[in-house]
């Protein structure tokens, strides 16, 4: 499915954190068929991964002088960041990157909201975000595993306008989604019951596999770890891997059964 706007909300782009660009930018190649494009030095060495020449996720070194984790970063498409960051501040989150704007592209920042998960803010200007989804080596879901379930939910609806259905609300299972059916973009889950008290609410990104076990498998050729192997679930086959420097990311494929 190819890409070109973005409901209010929605993922709209995923950026990864890296502590080793050069084996990022050879593990993720060769896993998903992307290609990297060349870091820029005009923006602190960014660059961007492209699938079939479309632009499908960022790329960039953790700034010198800090010590931050490999990982995937979830940017949602808003219409005014500056104007969201007042909002958000206002309901108890907290700026943790300030609104900046990124030559003539658009403007980006970063918050944690109330339930304690960091979600990135993009305000489209040139370019509105990722070109594909839902392609095997794109990406095909964003989940939110939210400690605080309640608060998460009421922030994503009333600060950055989420269409939120609830798609179950049972003591085993609680999970609302942006969007509702084939028209679902994301969702947020209670994760409370699993992870006690410890940790912190966190976005993670899904990409879509043709088959979920041989890709699977080809994460720990290449030097990455499994972290939940592949099982058929009714939502389909999914598995949680990390990359070479652990950096997780999870995958969504066809059920076996």
């Amino acid at each position: 499915m190819t890409t070109s706007d973005f409901p209010a909300g929605a993922p709209c782009w995923i950026e990864l954190t890296t502590n080793d660009v050069d084996r990022s930018r050879e593990f993720y190649p060769a896993l998903f068929g992307w290609t990297a494009e060349e870091s820029s030095a005009e923006f602190g060495g960014y660059f961007m991964f492209l699938k079939d020449g479309v632009p499908i996720a960022g790329g960039m070194p953790v700034p010198e002088g800090m010590q931050l984790p490999d990982q995937w970063n979830v940017y949602l498409s808003v219409e005014d960041a500056r104007k969201t960051l007042e909002v958000a501040a206002a309901h108890k989150a907290t700026v943790r990157v300030e609104a900046m704007d990124v030559a003539d592209l658009g403007t980006s920042a970063v918050i944690e909201d109330p339930s304690g998960a960091q979600i990135g803010l993009w305000q489209p200007n040139t370019f509105p975000g990722f070109g594909l989804r839902g392609q095997p080596g794109t990406p095909a879901w964003f989940e939110l595993l939210s400690l605080d379930y309640d608060t998460a939910v009421s922030f994503y609806r009333e600060v950055i306008g989420w269409d939120a259905h609830t798609m179950a609300d049972t003591p085993q299972f609680r999970y609302t989604t942006l969007g509702r059916d084939d028209a679902a973009r994301a969702g947020i889950m209670d994760a409370a019951g699993m992870r006690g008290e410890r940790g912190t609410g966190e976005w993670s990104v899904y990409f879509a596999a043709d088959d979920t076990d041989a890709l699977i498998g080809r994460v720990t050729e290449l030097g990455g770890s499994v972290v939940r192997p592949a099982e058929d679930t009714p939502y389909g086959r999914l598995a949680v891997a990390t990359d070479p420097t652990g950096a997780l990311f999870k995958l969504m494929g066809p059920n076996k059964g």
